[in-house]
């Protein structure tokens, strides 16, 4: 097993993260907190899915959750990436989430 102990970006810490385009942002900006808000729910709901203790109904629910919520995240990862607002659509997919 690999274990990381220090990670070295070699960026300083000057308040901007980066992107998949290797772009810079704002650890601020409302897109990538949208897009670090659905992760985190994505992750807890996979978290609940790994117990047995779920009757299938509700399963299955947070298996259709999960999938919608992957699909949420993949536009705002877009929209990042495009440097665009979030959309209406977008924003409206994150109000039902959140």
């Amino acid at each position: 097993m690999v274990n990381l102990t220090r990670i070295y970006t070699k960026t300083g810490d000057d308040g901007t993260t980066s992107l998949g385009d290797m772009s810079r942002t704002s650890k601020n900006d409302p897109r990538l907190e949208a897009y670090a808000t659905v992760d985190e729910g994505n992750s807890s709901i996979g978290v609940v899915l790994a117990t047995d203790e779920l009757s299938d109904d509700v399963r299955a629910l947070l298996v259709r959750i999960q999938n919608d919520l992957f699909d949420v995240a993949q536009t705002c990862a877009r929209q990042l990436l495009m440097h665009l607002p979030l959309s209406p659509c977008a924003y409206w997919n994150l109000k039902l989430f959140i």
